[in-house]
């Protein structure tokens, strides 16, 4: 039995506010393993957006441990969750948060200057995501040259580019409209058939209803966990 890429073992995080202690995770144990396609939902205030931080290395419990790919970043130091950050997941966010004076190519490659790759080999790679996400005739376009769900676009090839373990989308589709969110949803589903896992953190139903699993939290614990067949029922 392989482990779980994913394992989260009595996570709690506590914000200090003035005088008060926020607590907004009470205690989530979770697993995900290589290959899921994972929603996570919740209204505002649940602790959605406090676990997505957590289980994309922007930051740090309170207590409690998550091993992710076999490796303990619940102790982590700043730059050794920076490294793991660069490696093992991949960023897709609501703003697409793409640099504005910089070419397509350039901003997908961006994530293997950091990880010490060539410039011939950041513009193969980057070229060949670009591809993946049918963008290769806008490689030399800057972000305010291309639509919303071409700029999302990039912003996916960005975070496949250094073939990460997880990609990790926030609101992915939040400033699209219905069909362009339909066309970056689609997107996701063949990269999750290229094996990649995905987690998505989302509070629009339509959109959850893409992944094979969802995680429902509310008050910061898990409310609900169920796999699509048993929802389906």
């Amino acid at each position: 039995m392989s482990k779980p890429l994913i394992k989260i073992s009595d996570i709690k995080r506590n914000f200090v506010l003035g005088n008060e202690i926020v607590y907004v995770l009470k205690g989530i144990n979770l697993e995900i393993n290589k290959g899921e396609y994972v929603a996570l939902m919740g209204p505002s205030g649940s602790g959605k957006s406090t676990l997505m931080n957590l289980l994309g290395c922007l930051d740090t419990p309170t207590s409690g441990t998550y091993i992710l790919n076999g490796k303990d970043v619940s102790k982590m130091k700043d730059d050794e969750l920076a490294e793991i950050r660069n490696k093992e997941i991949g960023f897709v966010f609501q703003t697409f948060n793409l640099l504005p004076r910089t070419t397509a190519l350039d901003n997908v490659a961006l994530p293997m200057i950091y990880a010490g790759h060539s410039k011939s080999e950041r513009n193969a790679r980057a070229t060949e995501v670009l591809q993946q996400v049918n963008l290769a005739d806008r490689m030399d376009h800057q972000p305010n040259q291309l639509s919303g769900g071409q700029r999302q676009r990039v912003a996916v090839a960005r975070a496949l580019v250094n073939k990460p373990s997880i990609i990790l989308a926030d609101e992915p589709t939040g400033n699209l409209d219905s069909k362009t969110s339909v066309e970056i949803m689609n997107l996701f589903n063949e990269i999750h058939a290229n094996g990649n896992t995905v987690i998505l953190v989302t509070h629009e139903e339509e959109i959850a209803a893409y992944a094979h699993r969802i995680i429902r939290l509310r008050d910061g614990v898990i409310e609900s966990d169920t796999l699509k067949a048993e929802i389906r029922g």
